[in-house]
């Protein structure tokens, strides 16, 4: 067991991408590190420039039990867990109709049921020690369904569903939860993304989404998303959730305007749809 006074942190998918970014992040920042990842081998250069604040681990999250087995892991070395980021995901992309059913439940096995797994493992140890921080990353793919990534989607809303009622549950006990929504980063999520077998019937649909994607699409730094958790880490009062970057801040208010208006319209029609009536014999 090693204890001092700088924060814990427990990372998921923190060998590339933006889990690397927090973890970085958090080192640069003095604090301890529980990095987890399938393959950690590409940590062994952080690992060495902090020696004895980075603990590595192999994890697969779609293993529930050794999810359990990785966060005892972690307390038995560092004694306390602060601040857990579920950032380890994966993108399946294609049609809706093109999944097989093999391919809906990986994506929602990474998405969810990997964040799932790692949000019940670590409440007991946050619970008894009175606090602490479950930051869900989930993605501009919760704002809506888009063409092409609809189970995508589906992951990122799940993930979103589950952690607003695990915020309810567990604020009682100090643990707090914020679900942040990144944009786009320069990851290797997209060159690592399985895709569908493709339906000709929607090709004339996917080279409007590639031209789409090619003119409009904004990708930033990582070490950006990295600082705005930091921010939030950093919070006494972090908020429930949280945006990042300028398009998705944009896309959000955009989205729920829409959606207001159109309940607006339609609100006769859902009003005459509940009469309180007697409970049936």
């Amino acid at each position: 067991m090693e204890t001092s006074g700088s924060r814990v942190w427990f990372v998921t998918g923190a060998s590339r991408g933006l889990g690397r970014a927090f973890t970085e992040a958090a080192l640069a920042a003095g604090d301890r590190v529980v990095g987890a990842a399938r393959d950690v081998s590409p940590l062994d250069d952080v690992a060495a420039r902090h020696p004895g604040r980075l603990l590595t681990l192999p994890l697969d999250v779609t293993d529930r039990s050794a999810v359990f087995d990785a966060v005892e892991q972690a307390v038995a070395r560092f004694d306390r867990l602060d601040i857990v980021v579920n950032n380890a995901g994966a993108l399946f992309a294609g049609m809706v109709e093109e999944f097989t059913e093999a391919e809906a439940r990986a994506q929602l096995d990474v998405n969810f049921f990997g964040a799932l797994w790692i949000s019940q493992a670590v409440l007991p140890r946050l619970r008894a020690q009175g606090g602490g921080h479950i930051v869900q990353i989930s993605s501009i793919a919760a704002l809506g369904g888009f063409p092409s990534t609809g189970l995508y989607s589906a992951s990122k809303f799940a993930l979103e569903g589950m952690s607003e009622a695990l915020a309810a549950e567990a604020a009682g006990f100090g643990v707090k939860v914020t679900i942040v929504q990144p944009g786009g980063y320069w990851t290797d999520l997209y060159t690592s993304t399985t895709a569908t077998t493709p339906n000709p019937d929607y090709d004339e649909l996917r080279a409007e989404l590639e031209k789409q994607w090619a003119e409009g699409s904004i990708d930033s730094e990582p070490r950006l998303a990295a600082e705005a958790v930091m921010a939030l880490a950093n919070s006494d009062n972090p908020p429930p959730r949280l945006l990042l970057g300028s398009m998705v801040y944009d896309l959000a208010f955009d989205v729920s305007r829409r959606r207001m208006d159109t309940w607006a319209e339609w609100e006769d029609v859902s009003r005459a749809a509940e009469k309180a009536v007697p409970a049936p014999n």
